[in-house]
């Protein structure tokens, strides 16, 4: 199926065309909120990190906001600083370097205070969205695409329907030259050697069994039981019993293709097919870390429900659950509970979820962006100090 998205300088694709005001620390968030509220063609992405954090824990907060910065989805930057905080203004402009993408910045201590930054920040955004404007969509090649998969809300059905119906999905998107890419570190545990039984060779084998030895050591290091989080009381109440469970239904979303290479959080792929992230399994943090890392559009399967979105990429719900997908229809763009209910072929489920990611692609809605859900949360090594 044809596809046609943005094409940018530097030769990437966005397939929305947003103009992104960046906060640099949680100070001046709401400035840059209130520069998006009054310019249409903006997205705001506030957050409450930039200042008082360990040196891992800022850079991994500069590369995320780089990340999502340098997102093909965002036509142009408008970095918004306080002025004395320790992700600087600077340092996001000088990572954002991309070619052909215009990046603008203020600070609220250089301006005076928080209404002339206000007044040159309106200036500013009003200008970069007539420009994006200009933007058309042209048809591009599938090997543009970045597709983040993530499941959240899980239940008995998210093993047994959804995940392998994204699992279908994402093969084809592979087959087609795409790339996805799996995260939830913590929900691979006790199904890791299944999908490292998909590594295309030994290295990505070993960095990925690595990755998750690494997660469940931080947590035995703390002296806490990853069982005391995993399942959540919602996944119980939906029929999953332990971890090892969940993971072998979330396992499924990544299908059936070689697993080629295991990235950091937040960090871009550097070949095309099936990745693995090494991220939480918290939603709000996995989805930002895989927009981060230049996903473009995210499919979400879910059991219970959730209307978790994203600031720069639609989210494509998906759901199993007959009951959840009748009470939470507002949320859930794809139904595939016809597979338990009504003996539908998962293959044909695959096949409705592969055109509507065509077509969301190709700039149709997702019901989280028609209703403004714009979550965003970046995941912390340590606390801050």
């Amino acid at each position: 199926m044809k596809i046609s998205g943005y094409r940018r300088a530097n030769g990437w694709v966005g397939f929305r065309n947003y103009v992104a005001i960046l906060p640099t620390v949680m100070c001046s968030s709401t400035l840059a909120a209130q520069i998006s509220s009054m310019v249409q063609g903006t997205v705001a992405l506030p957050h409450p990190h930039g200042c008082s954090e360990l040196e891992d824990d800022r850079q991994r907060t500069l590369r995320t906001l780089v990340g999502l910065g340098a997102n093909p989805n965002v036509a142009s930057v408008l970095v918004v600083g306080l002025g004395c905080e320790n992700v600087t203004v600077a340092e996001v402009v000088e990572s954002l370097k991309v070619p052909g993408k215009r990046v603008e910045h203020l600070s609220i201590q250089q301006e005076g205070d928080t209404i002339s930054a206000l007044e040159k920040g309106l200036r500013l955004a009003q200008e970069m969205v007539q420009e994006a404007s200009r933007y058309r969509r042209e048809e591009v090649d599938w090997d543009e695409v970045i597709l983040g998969l993530k499941c959240g809300g899980s239940d008995a059905t998210s093993g047994l329907v959804s995940n392998p119906v994204l699992g279908f999905a994402a093969d084809k998107v592979v087959s087609l030259g795409g790339t996805v890419v799996l995260c939830e570190t913590t929900e691979l545990i006790g199904a890791e050697h299944i999908l490292a039984e998909q590594a295309a060779n030994e290295e990505v084998r070993r960095r990925l069994l690595q990755a998750v030895g690494a997660t469940e050591n931080t947590i035995c290091s703390l002296g806490l039981d990853l069982r005391g989080t995993q399942p959540s009381p919602g996944n119980m109440a939906g029929g999953l019993t332990t971890i090892e469970e969940k993971s072998l239904g979330c396992v499924c979303k990544g299908g059936t293709s070689p697993l080629v290479e295991v990235v950091d959080y937040a960090c871009r792929p550097t070949r095309r097919g099936l990745v693995m992230m090494d991220t939480p399994g918290n939603d709000m943090e996995a989805v930002t870390g895989l927009v981060a890392g230049g996903a473009q559009v995210i499919a979400f399967t879910t059991g219970c429900g959730t209307p978790t979105g994203s600031a720069l990429a639609p989210v494509i719900k998906i759901c199993g659950n007959p009951v959840t997908s009748r009470r939470m229809q507002a949320n859930i763009d794809v139904d595939v509970s016809g597979v338990i209910s009504l003996g539908e072929p998962l293959e044909e489920a695959g096949e409705r979820l592969f055109r509507e990611v065509v077509e969301v692609l190709n700039g149709k809605l997702t019901k989280a962006e028609v209703l403004g859900y714009r979550e965003l949360a970046i995941s912390r090594i340590h606390q801050s100090f």
